[in-house]
């Protein structure tokens, strides 16, 4: 019979379940990127535009981002572990759905299946984080977490396109359920290690966490704390200007600066990585008791700074994958530092027992912002507009600072012995 493993502080511990969550979530980036990369000969077997082959990834961001905020109550209702296996075994499944697509309605009942999927990680995995690892060790948890989240991006591509050419997109599909097949199996043997014993109220809404003792609440009367929506408009505003390197790097560099198809398809590239370096830092960053919003906002805006430097066109053309590198990094810094910020907003606001529906209807902005970015700046480039795509990203990461700011004052507001909390307790904010 298995048990749930005591709370620890030991670094072997933290290690391992930060390694555990960290594999869980590049599983999840690898089937971002599972469909993508097999687009060529999705259009060649059945006879697809672009139009068609793009929709199934509009199919699977929706669906996360819709399922995110379920997955979120579902985690507290239920327990992290249990939800996360659901997720993967769900990934598992949509890649053999791939592997025997008749058709592109199969195609898309694939990303349908994978979205769903998709929608549990980020409430499951940072509500397993700040359940199950010391609290010291948080930044460098959340730094990992986004790290590991950016190999399953990488690995994806190259994964997909060699099996593809190798053996067919068919294998390539079922290459993908074996690879989410091996993360349910490794979830599945260190089960004991990361349960942990359900929560059952959330904290009063409108009273701050040094109040009265907690009440039982409504499963969605969380919605009504300003922190959920400060912090929504944050990952939507954020994750929104890199929507637009996500799917137009290649082409706005090519049309700006003139770079080779190899140059500039691999910006994307050299941002990611710059981003992980400036993950890493941002892990030593982000440490308990900091105002966290002050790193959020100065990492944020050294990103807004080069990209309006790339929106002039006029840099020298050897100065634009170092900038885009830089740029990845101040963003980078920002990531544990935000992860943070939501869960001293959450555990002062509403507990810990809120961490699952908070991480998830935070989290689903990020998924609207992939889904709603490609049509904005789409038309920004249909318009022969390239220059304006940059500004839209600074003008994005501008508004992402502010939200992060507003909910960084929340937060103080509610810190225990702050003079704005009595004005504060008892309203609905």
């Amino acid at each position: 019979m298995s048990t749930i493993a005591p709370a620890t502080d030991s670094l072997k511990s933290d290690v391992t379940i930060i390694s555990l969550v960290g594999f869980a979530h590049a599983t999840s980036h690898f089937f971002h990127l599972m469909l993508p990369p097999l687009f060529p000969w999705f259009m060649t077997e059945f006879s697809l535009g672009y139009a068609e082959v793009g929709l199934l990834m509009t199919m699977f961001f929706v669906i996360s981002s819709i399922g995110q905020a379920i997955a979120g109550i579902w985690v507290d209702r239920f327990g992290a572990h249990r939800v996360l296996c659901v997720g993967v075994g769900l990934l598992t499944v949509s890649g053999v759905l791939v592997s025997i697509a008749p058709n592109f309605f199969g195609l898309m009942a694939a990303a349908a299946v994978a979205g769903m999927g998709n929608s549990v990680f980020h409430p499951a995995d940072f509500a397993l984080m700040n359940r199950r690892v010391s609290a010291a060790r948080l930044g460098h948890a959340f730094s990992t977490h986004g790290i590991a989240g950016n190999v399953g991006w990488a690995v994806s591509t190259i994964v997909m396109l060699a099996l593809a050419t190798a053996f067919g997109w068919r294998a390539a599909g079922l290459g993908a359920a074996l690879f989410g097949a091996a993360s349910l199996t490794l979830l599945i043997w260190k089960r004991d290690l990361l349960r942990y014993e359900l929560a059952s109220t959330v904290k009063n809404i409108g009273r701050a966490a040094t109040d009265s003792p907690p009440v039982r609440q409504g499963t969605w009367a969380f919605l009504r704390t300003s922190l959920v929506w400060f912090a929504f408009a944050f990952f939507f505003f954020s994750t929104f200007g890199f929507g637009a390197l996500q799917n137009f790097a290649p082409s706005l560099l090519r049309d700006l600066y003139g770079l080779s198809i190899t140059a500039a398809t691999s910006a994307l590239t050299i941002y990611l990585i710059g981003s992980s370096f400036g993950l890493v830092w941002g892990g030593f960053l982000a440490k308990p008791g900091n105002q966290h919003e002050r790193y959020v906002a100065a990492a944020l805006a050294s990103g807004a700074v080069f990209a309006l430097l790339l929106s002039s066109g006029t840099m020298p053309t050897w100065s634009v994958l170092p900038f885009m590198a830089a740029m990845g990094f101040g963003i980078g810094i920002s990531g544990p530092s935000r992860d943070l910020l939501v869960r001293t907003a959450t555990k002062a606001r509403l507990g810990e027992a809120a961490f699952g529906r908070v991480y998830g209807m935070v989290y689903s902005g990020l998924d609207v912002g992939l889904a709603l970015s490609p049509i904005a700046f789409g038309l920004l480039l249909d318009n022969h507009l390239p220059k304006l795509v940059f500004v839209g990203i600074a003008i994005t990461l501008v508004m992402a600072i502010v939200a992060a700011w507003a909910l960084g004052r929340l937060v103080l507001a509610h810190a225990p012995g702050s003079s704005e909390k009595a004005k504060l307790s008892g309203t609905s904010d």
